[in-house]
């Protein structure tokens, strides 16, 4: 039996391979870090390094001092600068105050920032100016170039210095009209020369003006001339303010709830004004009154 066998010839046509998409060029690393950095900011935005305060010092007149907050049992005044130093986490070793009560910006420059440039402070509060506004040789020019120069010394031992300016003392201290003028005129001439100082030396400055009720009688002791325990508070929570602003490390902020200080009896009201206060009255009223007698003439000239 014979099979015939046909053979047949196939030719197969190749099936073309399926289209690929082409592949995006996959960029070097280096190209995507950027991109990365746009997602997620660099570590130092999200937690800056701040600057820990270690030592302070408190210059300044009887505010700086203390008086209007006084500790018990006759323990003397504590004020801003503890308050301060407790809040900056400041020890014993690295605090120190020479502000001495009358003092003058003079006597801040000349007596009180020798020891302050060998303390070589972080961080020195500047409370002065007040003083010289009740004398008769104000000089605004002259307690500018003092501030200017207070400022640059402490500046050549890195220290970050604050001054303030100040509120209007005359809405708080019971005075005529014509000498609470005189006295807002006064304080105006201050305000004036210590922005000057402060804008060309740039440096933070406290506003007395702006706390928060600043003309609250509970701010004041019962003097009115000096911060109660209260003011004293709201005075180093806006220092804090500024140095929290500055790059400074607060870590137990202010409490502005009082304690731990002793709120002055009624007898102990009328013991200060009449061993204090009438003296502290009549001298710096005798002092002041020539130049209220001028802004009075002045007032009546303008009617």
């Amino acid at each position: 039996m014979v099979v015939g066998v046909t053979v047949m010839s196939v030719e197969v046509t190749p099936f073309p391979e399926p289209s690929r998409p082409a592949l995006a060029a996959v960029p070097p690393l280096e190209a995507a870090v950027p991109a990365l950095e746009a997602v997620a900011p660099p570590l130092e935005a999200v937690a800056p390094v701040l600057k820990r305060a270690r030592r302070l010092v408190v210059l300044g007149d009887s505010t700086a001092v203390g008086l209007g907050d006084p500790l018990p049992k006759r323990g003397g005044w504590r004020g801003v600068g503890p308050l301060v130093a407790e809040a900056l986490g400041v020890e014993a070793d690295g605090y120190l105050n020479p502000a001495f009560t009358g003092a003058r910006m003079r006597c801040v420059l000349t007596e009180q920032v020798p020891a302050a440039v060998a303390h070589r402070p972080d961080v020195a509060l500047l409370v002065a100016g007040m003083n010289d506004t009740l004398r008769p040789d104000f000089d605004a020019a002259r307690i500018a170039a003092d501030l200017t120069e207070v400022i640059r010394r402490l500046r050549e031992v890195k220290t970050t210095v604050i001054p303030v300016r100040f509120h209007d003392h005359s809405k708080v201290f019971r005075l005529p009209p014509s000498l609470k003028r005189a006295l807002s005129a006064r304080v105006g001439e201050l305000n004036a020369a210590i922005d000057e100082v402060v804008a060309r030396e740039r440096v933070p400055c406290l506003d007395l003006d702006r706390l928060p009720g600043a003309y609250d009688l509970t701010v004041w002791s019962v003097d009115r001339l000096h911060p109660s325990e209260l003011g004293h508070r709201l005075l180093a929570d806006g220092f804090t303010g500024l140095l929290a602003e500055a790059g400074f490390d607060v870590p137990e902020p202010v409490s502005l709830t009082c304690s731990g200080g002793v709120e002055p009896s009624a007898s102990g009201h009328v013991g200060w004004l009449v061993l204090k206060g009438i003296p502290w009255l009549w001298r710096r009223g005798r002092e002041f009154l020539p130049y209220a007698a001028v802004i009075m003439w002045k007032s009546f000239q303008g009617r």
